[in-house]
């Protein structure tokens, strides 16, 4: 059997305390500055989104119908097939490349009657008629044929952009209105792809006005998400 411990050996254990190093000025300063670069560069991205969202906002949630002159919107917008279609050259494009910019498209055969040639100049002049928004709005004239486009045309397409789709696929995408054909219309399809609006045929200078301001609008609302110039 064991010796009893003497009181002696009874002493509590010995703890030794260490102060905490106090924060230098130095190091505070450094967090200070942390936190307020991080501060700065959240306050940047909010400026930069805001006005991204606002106009977000106002094009997709804050459309009064009662605004519009001459179009017509499309409820559901139908968002641009994923589709490969040739140009004029048969070089196959995916059509998903249009996206980006606001696209006015009309729809018509190479061999282009009266009124069709009426409809690609009322394109013309709508994209002219933008000023210094007109690099915000590509003209698109979509073929639904194999017929080339006769050479008095060549003016009226200049800088659009003109390719090959045939009907029956333009049909699951593009619809006219009651009573009116595909080709009778002019169709507003905004940079992220979804055909949005419809116009009737121009029968006179006060519906080309009418449109304009109907383009003109959407394209203030929707200013800082789309690219200018392609």
């Amino acid at each position: 059997m064991s010796d009893p411990k003497s009181p002696d050996d009874l002493k509590p254990i010995g703890l030794t305390v260490y102060d905490l190093p106090e924060p230098t000025s130095s190091s505070l300063s450094e967090s200070s500055r942390t936190r307020g670069g991080r501060l700065y560069m959240m306050l940047v991205l909010l400026a930069c989104a805001a006005p991204v969202v606002l106009s977000y906002l106002t094009y997709y949630v804050i459309r009064p119908e009662g605004r519009v002159h001459h179009g017509e919107l499309i409820e559901p917008q139908r968002m641009l097939p994923a589709w490969h279609v040739k140009d004029l050259q048969d070089k196959d494009i995916p059509l998903a490349n249009l996206k980006g910019q606001w696209l006015l498209v009309a729809v018509g055969s190479g061999q282009c009657d009266e009124k069709c040639e009426r409809l690609l100049f009322v394109q013309r002049q709508l994209h002219k008629l933008m000023n210094k928004e007109s690099d915000r709005l590509d003209r698109v004239w979509l073929l639904n044929d194999q017929t080339a486009p006769k050479g008095e045309l060549l003016t009226a397409i200049e800088g659009a952009t003109v390719l090959r789709v045939p009907t029956d696929q333009l049909s699951q995408w593009l619809a006219p209105a009651n009573g009116r054909a595909l080709e009778e219309h002019l169709y507003l399809v905004d940079p992220m792809g979804n055909w949005m609006m419809r116009f009737n045929y121009p029968d006179d200078a006060k519906t080309v006005v009418d449109m304009k301001r109907d383009v003109e609008r959407l394209l203030r609302a929707s200013v800082s998400w789309d690219k200018p110039g392609r």
